[in-house]
């Protein structure tokens, strides 16, 4: 399956496609770290409790002063992240068909996962919070009809994303089958790649049947760990590599 010429190191093709190669390599590494660490680090200050819990944790999303702003950061994160995985497929230009089609329908995946992950937030990010504050500030009569509907709204957002992280699974999975074959990038940052991948597919199937339960949280730890890995790893890689007047003979 993976079989075929391996593409050649970057530093061995000449002139401006070399160059163009590494430039987008290291910006690729670049857009993805900086796109995940802020993902990371916005989410600290998600409102949290036990999510399954609907009626505890719909008072607290109710309280909280700072949800838009928590979801606009993590829709950014998630779109450097996106553009940085976009980036990689174009820099990583397979040779052989495998990779290449892999990088094809990888990149497709990566913009569906953008497109998802977009309807997520609208549903996440606007339609839940007005549907909780719209609970919390009704009469007791209206209670269990405002509850109901914010709970359609839940479930409606456990369905986007279940399907989110199928697409991002998906496409880290296909990025891992492209730079396989690709030169410079070590192996192990092909295999921590691809259990992300995974890591993804599982949070989507946790997700999709049992909402946002422990076991979807193990696995959002899990993610989080692997991306930051191989993507600090890729940096370092990517800057590490010599232009070709540097590692020619004689300078």
């Amino acid at each position: 399956m993976l079989s075929g010429t391996p593409a050649p190191p970057f530093a061995t093709i000449s002139g401006d496609r070399a160059d163009a190669r590494r430039t987008s390599l290291r910006r690729s590494a670049m857009l993805l770290l900086v796109g995940q660490l802020l993902y990371i680090a916005v989410t600290q200050f998600h409102t949290g409790g036990d999510a399954n819990d609907h009626h505890a944790v719909f008072s607290a999303y109710a309280d909280s002063g700072v949800w838009t702003l928590v979801h606009v950061g993590q829709f950014a994160g998630m779109a450097i992240l996106l553009a940085g995985l976009l980036a990689l497929f174009s820099a990583l230009d397979g040779h052989s068909g495998t990779a290449r089609w892999a990088g094809r329908f990888g990149a497709a995946s990566a913009a569906a996962t953008l497109a998802l992950y977009g309807v997520l937030q609208a549903v996440d990010g606007v339609a839940l919070k007005h549907a909780v504050n719209a609970w919390a500030s009704a009469p007791a009569d209206e209670k269990p009809a405002r509850f109901a509907s914010a709970e359609a709204i839940r479930w409606l957002e456990w369905g986007v994303r279940s399907y989110q992280d199928f697409a991002l699974g998906l496409a880290l999975l296909l990025c891992a089958v492209a730079a396989v074959r690709a030169a410079r990038i070590p192996r192990p940052v092909v295999h921590l790649m691809g259990l992300s991948g995974l890591s993804y597919l599982v949070q989507g199937w946790v997700v999709g049947s049992a909402g946002f339960s422990r076991t979807e949280s193990i696995a959002i730890v899990l993610a989080f760990v692997l991306d930051v890995s191989w993507m600090v790893w890729l940096v370092v890689v990517a800057w590490r590599m010599q232009d070709p007047e540097a590692s020619s003979p004689g300078r």
